[in-house]
């Protein structure tokens, strides 16, 4: 299997070695494993001894579930002399009992063996031993491909920094349009075959819904919670209205929270604030919901791929982009009691982005990118699209934002 880079591999790499446990969230297939051997090989290609567990094998969690001094004693039936600085890759790390107390002991103990753990959730690692975790992790969270990332798998050959003839650009929307379809999965990404990529998607909703829904967050109705997975799929972009969901899912208030923040844990979906500093004129209670990534928002809503580029599906994958370049926590959203909205209002470095996104160019209307900014006196902003004429000075591709 060929290990490409990831470009947040060039964030975690300077951590390797820290005394902290390096820990790696995202949701299921989005290449925290790939991740894990990368850095494996990196690791020996410079000297360092490395050992990976995978703790979907039951004998292996059997063994670590009985604790660190167990961990220990079969790191050195593998080679591990006491004292030598080696490095530990603990795959799928919620499934131990105990999680943080284990890791707590081997970051405290253990400063010679340096730990990098995954976990497809971030249940157990937040538990009630998560205050004795405080400055012993480094965690960064793992998405689905960037559309760069996404041009580097399938080895096309484009620096997106150097495309700039229209037969480039023209080639870039093209490509971006089947992001756009199928998402950034990468297993999906590498598969050539449309019906095969489908079936992947398929395996990571049942697996999660199997291992993530019903066994960690202890789901018993995991049909109405699949129900709801698809209801929300149609919704992805739109402001989420949970009275209106209650009564299209049969779903309850309570239940609904605890479903939306499991979503929400497992790194499937992201309810966006508001943004908004004067609350008498600007909605701030409804946030709007999104999905990371567009191809899954496809499947779970029409049960396939659409061809045609559906706005919601394109505000989708550009919101995903945006959250791979400036962090979840840094996208918000607009809107006035009198309609006016912004897509999205980005804080970043101490500036602020309004950003418009319509699937073509043409349909962008300027007006409350115009209010936005008379009132936060930023920027121009930017218009972002796909297909038709890109606007001057404020125009950007989904690739150049």
């Amino acid at each position: 299997m060929k290990l490409y880079k990831r470009r947040i591999f060039e964030r975690i790499e300077p951590f390797l070695g820290d005394d902290t446990v390096i820990v790696l969230h995202g949701a299921r297939q989005t290449g925290k494993s790939h991740i894990l051997f990368y850095a494996r090989d990196w690791l020996v290609q410079r000297g360092k001894k490395v050992f990976y567990y995978d703790l979907e094998y039951p004998e292996l969690l059997a063994d670590l579930n009985k604790g660190v001094e167990v961990f220990v004693a079969d790191l050195a039936g593998k080679g591990y002399v006491e004292g030598e600085e080696i490095y530990a890759l603990i795959d799928e790390i919620q499934y131990l009992d105990n999680p943080s107390p284990f890791l707590k002991i081997v970051a405290d103990h253990y400063k010679n063996i340096h730990l990098v753990v995954s976990g497809s959730s971030t249940f157990d690692i937040k538990s009630k031993f998560s205050d004795s975790l405080a400055g012993r992790t480094t965690e960064f969270e793992i998405f689905p491909l960037s559309f760069e990332e996404f041009l580097e798998f399938r080895e096309e050959g484009l620096k997106l920094a150097e495309v700039s003839s229209p037969s480039g650009i023209e080639r870039l929307r093209q490509l971006y349009g089947e992001f756009v379809t199928y998402g950034g999965y990468p297993r999906v990404v590498l598969e050539p075959v449309e019906e095969k990529k489908k079936q992947y998607l398929l395996q990571v909703v049942d697996t999660y819904i199997r291992k993530d829904v019903r066994d960690l967050a202890k789901v018993d109705d995991t049909r109405k919670f699949n129900n709801m997975l698809k209801v929300l799929a149609s919704q992805s972009g739109k402001l989420l209205d949970m009275a209106a969901l209650s009564r299209e899912t049969a779903i309850s208030f309570p239940t609904l929270q605890k479903y939306l923040s499991i979503l929400e844990e497992t790194f499937v979906i992201r309810r966006v604030s508001p943004y908004s500093k004067s609350p008498s004129v600007e909605i701030s209670k409804n946030p709007k919901l999104f999905f990371y990534d567009s191809g899954l928002v496809s499947l779970l809503r029409f049960n396939g791929f659409q061809k045609m580029l559906l706005g919601e599906v394109f505000e989708t994958s550009v919101f995903g982009e945006l959250v791979k370049k400036y962090g979840r926590r840094a996208i918000y959203f607009w809107r006035t009691k009198v309609g006016a909205e912004i897509d999205f209002v980005v804080e970043s470095g101490g500036e602020i982005i309004p950003m418009e996104v319509k699937t073509n160019f043409q349909r962008f209307d300027s007006r409350a990118m115009e209010s936005f900014k008379n009132k936060y006196k930023t920027g121009d902003g930017k218009a972002v699209g796909l297909e038709g004429d890109k606007l001057p000075n404020i125009g950007a591709f989904p690739w150049g934002i």
